[in-house]
């Protein structure tokens, strides 16, 4: 418990200097938007995903939805990430930080975190670093994504992200 009040300790922080600093500079900026296709991270499996900044700003609060879904041999997984993030950084480089939630529905005859045919939300959280051009272009993201519920904490899951900023 005491790890985690020092994260949440940090993160409000370093959200209160950010928004010190953009009170300061007060320049019209184009919100930053991503669409992206992840591998692991917060969605689990292979998820499409939007992401957006809630402000004009390329960096600060924001939030993702995705979709994914994987079937071998039968066997079916659809998972649904949603999260709240915040970017840290300036010009194209970031260092993201998020909290979110995943719905997981599974279907077959083999477990994936849970019991066959059963659907559940897990917790997730996301350690990112992330590419993210000013006007638009590629991105990339790569990081720790860690999971957790009621009966289990992973906490080395990880991520990596391609996509298109505008």
């Amino acid at each position: 418990m005491n790890k985690l009040t020092l994260i949440l300790g940090i993160l409000f922080t370093t959200l209160g200097f950010q928004y010190t600093q953009a009170q300061e500079n007060n320049t019209e900026v184009k919100r930053g938007q991503n669409i992206f296709i992840e591998l692991g991270g917060q969605g689990l499996t292979f998820t499409a995903n939007y992401d957006s900044r809630f402000t004009n700003k390329r960096d600060g609060l924001g939030g993702r939805a995705g979709i994914g879904y994987f079937s071998v041999d039968g066997d079916k997984v659809t998972t649904v990430p949603l999260s709240l993030n915040y970017l840290l950084g300036k010009g194209n480089k970031f260092f993201e930080i998020g909290l979110g939630a995943t719905y997981i529905s599974t279907s077959g005859s083999s477990e994936v975190l849970f019991n066959e045919n059963e659907s559940n939300v897990i917790g997730t959280m996301s350690f990112f670093y992330r590419v993210q051009p000013a006007d638009g272009g590629f991105s990339f993201r790569a990081g720790l994504s860690p999971v957790f519920s009621k009966d289990f904490f992973i906490p080395y899951y990880g991520g990596l992200s391609l996509g298109y900023t505008f």
